[in-house]
């Protein structure tokens, strides 16, 4: 993810032998990390069991908080794709019976948001 991405608010895919490494001790026994996209010091990551946002606070970034939202509590998603002239895809994921998406995400042109859409309609389909 190049730095012009990042501080225009877009997410790159992240290595998932990184991920594993940053944040195994927030996986239950039996879940495995399935994709993982990062966006300047924030994280956000798909599971087999849920999606675990990682939020790095203030200054430093020494403070973080982790949220997590389990798949069953999609209530719907939508992706809408880059065109020819925008730098970015975006995600939207709204949680139970709310009216404004509960999560947002932008990616750029590096991410198949096709994947991303695939990846969420398995688990929350399925």
């Amino acid at each position: 993810m190049g730095l012009f991405s990042g501080l225009l608010g877009n997410a790159g895919a992240v290595d998932q032998a990184q991920l594993m490494k940053d944040y195994s001790k927030l996986l239950t026994p039996t879940e495995t990390i399935e994709l993982g996209f990062k966006l300047i010091r924030d994280t956000f990551i798909f599971t087999n069991k849920r999606i675990i946002l990682v939020d790095k606070q203030g200054i430093t970034g020494s403070k973080v908080e982790y949220l997590s939202v389990t798949y069953k509590s999609i209530s719907r998603f939508s992706i809408e794709t880059a065109g020819t002239f925008d730098l970015d895809a975006e995600l939207k994921i709204w949680v139970s019976s709310e009216i404004q998406p509960s999560i947002r995400k932008q990616f750029n042109k590096s991410v198949d948001v096709y994947e991303v859409q695939k990846l969420l309609a398995q688990h929350v389909l399925g």
